[in-house]
């Protein structure tokens, strides 16, 4: 019979919370104690849910030794039997939500994100699918009730983008949007296409969690600092002051342009918000390698050189590499209905860490599809 994790570490938990709570200047931190609430109350379930679980075992037990007793009463036995179906039933639906509960949630889930699109491989073709892609996250978080703030864009010739970067803010907009991560392939016949030839192309997508100021310490004497004008259709208000802001992190190397305000200290501090939040993805990347060097399979893990998805616009197919899950529904994908995919690679991810706190092997479903013929 299965069992769970020890449900020790969690009881000291509980406890820790309760001694801060009852310490008298407990809400002198409104923000704290109420995190601290939030995990006490979860802890307190999950500790209710254990013992739950093991009166459970218990009755299971005494049902089954009692429907195999020979010596016991023939309608006793019956009955116990008729009851392990319904005990084995609620003890599965129990273990499910105690080891959903003792999977600790990412810090991050609940942020606010940067997202930033690419146009890879395929020149002009690539930032067409950028911009169809921008549009397909932007029509999936108004669909979430979601906020939509542009930091940053550089569009191409014929109307697609090279780079965009924009803040969606809303409920757990990272915990939604992280897997999205990756190389996204597209397989069409390009409006550029004079023959009729099917092209690929790639998007890069970076999601990253905003950071705030009390996540990444960033040392002034470590930026570099710059200040051109804007480039843009000519004749723009944004062209006539000296507002596009670069700045440059000078021990990581990376560099953030921004010029989509008037204003240099609006572009600035956007600049600044994309900055802290590639450094704390950069954080938390370098944190997940440690610990995915263990295993061999990962879900999620933003690695850019790993292509994630296909569209294959004449086979009308959307197809995740990862989890092996193909879509015959690309239009009303690309018009933001996510959904399917979203809630595949949550489970996904849950089955992953599931297998890991049970100490149990995790396969991925990866199988092959006609994408990977060529």
């Amino acid at each position: 019979m299965e069992t769970l994790p020890d449900i020790g570490p969690f009881r000291h938990r509980l406890e820790e919370l309760s001694a801060q709570m009852a310490a008298p200047d407990f809400y002198s931190n409104p923000r704290s104690a109420t995190e601290i609430s939030r995990e006490h109350q979860k802890l307190t379930e999950l500790v209710d849910s254990y013992r739950r679980f093991k009166r459970l075992e218990r009755e299971r037990q005494e049902a089954d030794i009692l429907a195999r007793d020979p010596a016991s009463d023939a309608s006793l036995r019956e009955l116990a039997a008729a009851e392990l179906p319904q005990l084995d039933r609620e003890r599965a639906a129990l273990s499910e939500s105690i080891l959903l509960a003792m999977i600790p949630p990412e810090a991050t889930d609940s942020r606010n994100t940067v997202m930033e699109l690419r146009a890879g491989t395929g020149g002009e073709e690539a930032a067409l699918f950028a911009a169809e892609m921008t549009r397909m996250y932007q029509r999936y978080a108004d669909d979430q009730g979601w906020k939509i703030q542009p930091m940053s864009s550089s569009p191409s010739e014929r109307g697609g983008l090279k780079e965009v970067i924009f803040l969606i803010t809303g409920t757990d907009v990272y915990r939604q949007l992280k897997f999205e991560s990756g190389v996204h392939r597209v397989k069409r016949v390009p409006v550029t296409e004079a023959n009729g030839r099917i092209h690929t192309s790639t998007v890069t997508v970076a999601v990253l969690p905003e950071a705030e100021e009390v996540d990444i310490h960033i040392d002034p004497q470590d930026l570099e600092i710059s200040v051109t004008r804007a480039s843009g259709p000519g004749g723009q208000g944004v062209n006539t002051t000296d507002s596009a802001v670069q700045i440059q992190h000078k021990p990581t190397g990376l560099i953030v342009y921004c010029a989509d305000e008037r204003s240099q200290i609006k572009n600035k501090a956007k600049a600044m918000t994309v900055l802290r939040s590639r450094l704390l993805k950069r954080k938390e990347d370098e944190e997940k390698a440690k610990y995915a060097a263990q295993r061999k399979n990962q879900i999620g893990s933003g690695d850019r050189s790993e292509r994630i998805r296909t569209y294959h616009f004449l086979q009308n197919r959307v197809t995740d590499h990862r989890i092996g899950l193909t879509l015959y529904s690309l239009p009303q994908i690309m018009d933001g209905d996510l959904d399917t995919i979203i809630e595949a690679l949550q489970r996904a991810d849950f089955e992953q860490k599931l297998a890991a706190l049970t100490g149990r092997e995790y396969v991925p479903n990866r199988a092959p599809d006609a994408d990977d013929e060529g």
